[in-house]
């Protein structure tokens, strides 16, 4: 069974050719498509220029467009039998994609989400309002979409391919995760939770997600679930 690994990156030169050494160590047959979303930092020059020597395929937006614009063209153009996204800033560790994977490829699932809240795998002690506002979301989903999610924000999001790339993706931002949500819960997907670590990081390490981006999360989490 075959995986494609979705990286959206905007500006993660610091930790990208780190990311790329993790995912391409994991033991597992893959494709890894990489999404420049206008980086301008270096990041998309790097990636211009060892691309090819890394066996990656690369994809590249003119301007800053969004994560959830990134991933779409992402998805677009998986081949792989799951598709996998991966963030570039090196808080989710590949090392869990195997157990991650595991119950779209025996069958039990059409989508696993990777959970920081269950299981006992290292995670970083970071912003308590994160966490707070992390978990509001969350319910808040629930409530519209009736999954019992423990972790609707995380960055592992785990799909078949056929699933995701017969939703319609609207969002261009961070919304693009309560909007994946209640569209696999309007196809009755089956949705699994698996324990991941987590190793977060500080705004001065380049982290983008601020309380405005919860903001549209809120918004998102009404339209998609109560109007097509």
């Amino acid at each position: 069974m075959r995986i494609s690994v979705v990286i959206p990156v905007y500006n993660e030169r610091a930790t990208i050719e780190k990311l790329l050494r993790r995912v391409a160590a994991v033991e597992l047959d893959k494709e890894i498509i990489v999404v420049d979303d206008g980086s301008t930092d270096g990041t998309r020059e790097w990636l211009e220029s060892e691309h090819e020597r890394l066996g990656i395929r690369l994809e590249l937006h003119e301007r800053n467009m969004g994560k959830g614009a990134a991933l779409r063209d992402g998805f677009r153009g998986a081949t792989g039998d799951i598709v996998i996204v991966q963030d570039a800033d090196l808080e989710y560790d590949p090392q869990d994609y195997p157990r991650l994977i595991e119950p779209i490829a025996d069958g039990r699932a059409d989508v696993v989400y990777g959970s920081r809240f269950l299981g006992s795998d290292p995670h970083r002690v970071l912003y308590f309002w994160h966490y707070v506002g992390n978990r509001l979301l969350t319910l808040f989903s629930n409530t519209f979409t009736n999954l019992n999610i423990s972790d609707m924000e995380t960055g592992y999001k785990v799909f078949r391919r056929e699933l995701i790339q017969g939703i319609e993706l609207r969002e261009n931002r961070f919304g693009f995760e309560p909007e994946i949500t209640a569209k696999i819960a309007r196809k009755k997907a089956r949705v699994y939770e698996v324990g991941i670590s987590y190793s977060g990081r500080e705004y001065s390490e380049g982290k983008k997600i601020t309380w405005r981006d919860g903001l549209w999360a809120t918004w998102c989490i009404v339209r998609y679930s109560l109007f097509r």
